[in-house]
This record gives structure tokens, C-alpha cells and sequence, in this order.
């Protein structure tokens, strides 16, 4: 696993919130993106890969048959990931790792998993290459984030929360994905959205919203 200076910072930073991170962002979690872990996991099938499963708050929305493995970048998480899917009897192998660099073969699971994270992954390009790198061909991508606002004001709002979230976090808030994946070569099969938080037009016409949750494919 990287080791940089920043990594090392932002290690700490996740480290440090670990044990309030539940009881802080379940509020926000209701509000904004109400019911979209249940629809990711809802979509995962055979092997799963989790990337930055973090406290593992996706553990109890996973259906029984798939087999799980999670990684994610703060051991101090990842502990509290562990007890978490030792209370509820759920096998998982939980692993720690960058999802940018994942010690993982090719094209290894059916669908790979991330909920709330890519917002906060550095290079999420690199994090997305890596997660169709070890998706099987016709493989599932499953996405739940923050994306960047349509409207001018929620723009501005984003941009003045990013004056904190980001130096604190690395936590960015106006980031574009559709054209991302496609230019990773993930082909969009399906895309839900709730919530008037913040959205992006796809390339079809259809607007996604904070609460966007996004199923991508591996062309093959």
C-alpha cells in the first residue's frame, strides 16, 4: 500500500473519525441518498468487490449468496468493518489496500462495488481504471457518490464546502463521472437517481442526483 506524505495525512484524517464516522454521516445519509446503499447492494451478484468498504455500513444490504471481500485504505475502519461483519454473520474477506493500487488479480469479480468514496479518492481515474481491471468481462461497476450540481447556486454551495472538505478529507464534491467511465470504456446499462441535492446530465438525457446510483459495464 502507498505510502506518501499525503497518504499518510489522509490515513490519520480517516483514522482519526473512524469511531464517529456512522453516527456523523447517517443524518446525511437519509437525507441525500435515502435507500441507495439497498439499491447497489441490492445489484451485486457472484464474487463482489467492495473498494473502500470503510466501517462496512453496505454489510447488511448485501443479499446472502454473494461472496464478499472489502478493502479499504484506514485500518482503523477496516477494525470497525471487521466487528461489524462479525455481529451480523456475514462472511467477508476485509482486506487493507489503496483502491488506486489494488493487490488483486484481473478480472477476478463479477461486480465491484463503491459507495461514498470516490469523492474522496485522489485519483479517482486511477481508482476506476483499477476497478474495471479486476472486474470479468460483462462485469458490474456500481456507483453511489456526490456529483457536481446543475444548478449555479448548488454549484456555489458545492464549491464553498469543498473550501473545507477537501484540505480536511481530500472530500470533493463537483466531480463528473459519466464522462469518466466512458472514456475507461464502461459502457452505462442503467442509471436511478433521487434526491435534489446535486446532478449531472447524462449522456443520454437523464439527470443524476446526489443519491445517483450508477451501473456500468465492461465492454469486454
Amino acid at each position: 500500500m502507498s505510502d506518501t506524505p499525503d497518504d499518510k495525512r489522509l490515513r490519520r484524517c480517516w483514522d482519526t473519525h473512524a469511531a464517529s464516522y456512522d453516527r456523523e454521516t447517517a443524518f446525511f445519509e437519509r437525507v441525500l441518498f435515502e435507500n441507495g446503499r439497498e439499491w447497489v447492494c441490492r445489484n451485486a451478484i457472484g464474487d463482489v468487490l467492495e473498494v473502500a468498504i470503510g466501517t462496512g455500513r453496505n454489510l447488511p444490504f448485501y443479499p446472502p449468496h454473494v461472496r464478499l471481500t472489502g478493502i479499504e485504505f484506514s485500518p482503523a475502519m477496516l477494525e470497525i468493518a471487521r466487528h461489524r461483519a462479525a455481529s451480523l454473520g456475514r462472511p467477508v474477506d476485509l482486506r487493507l489496500g489503496d483502491a488506486q493500487a489494488l493487490d488483486l488479480p484481473d478480472a477476478a469479480f463479477d461486480t465491484v462495488i463503491c459507495t461514498l468514496s470516490l469523492c474522496a479518492i485522489p485519483n479517482e481515474g486511477r481508482a476506476i481504471a483499477e476497478m474495471k481491471r479486476v472486474l470479468r468481462p460483462g462485469g458490474r461497476l456500481v456507483l453511489l457518490d456526490h456529483v457536481i450540481a446543475s444548478p449555479a447556486w448548488a454549484r456555489a454551495m458545492q464549491w464553498l464546502l469543498e473550501r473545507v472538505t477537501v484540505p480536511l478529507g481530500g472530500e470533493h464534491l463537483r466531480r463528473r463521472r459519466w464522462s469518466l467511465l466512458k472514456s475507461k470504456g464502461l459502457s452505462s446499462r442503467r442509471a436511478s437517481a433521487r434526491s435534489l441535492a446535486s446532478n449531472e446530465s447524462s449522456p443520454t438525457g437523464r439527470s443524476k442526483f446526489a443519491r445517483a446510483t450508477e451501473e456500468h459495464t465492461d465492454d469486454g
